[in-house]
């Protein structure tokens, strides 16, 4: 079963904002502002970051070896050698 929220008055909010944002991260609780009895906002923690992949790898199983590696390339293979 999840948590209830915090509930906070706004006034309280404003004089203690870095401590309760710190708890907010700190526990995962979130913490509901309200301005007379009605809510105005919401505090979550920060969901977690996700990596995009990285360029290295990112041509894996497109391209094709064609020709040993190992063996030295004649002049007449590659226009390039010329």
């Amino acid at each position: 079963m999840e948590e209830r929220p915090e509930t906070i008055v706004i006034s309280e909010f404003k004089a203690k904002c870095l401590g309760i944002l710190r708890r907010v991260q700190k526990t995962g609780r979130p913490v509901v502002v309200t301005r007379r009895g009605e809510r105005i906002a919401e505090i979550h923690p920060p969901s977690p970051i996700q990596s995009e992949p990285g360029w290295l790898g990112s041509f894996a199983e497109r391209g094709q070896i064609i020709t040993d590696l190992l063996e030295p390339s004649a002049a007449d293979d590659s226009e390039a050698l010329r």
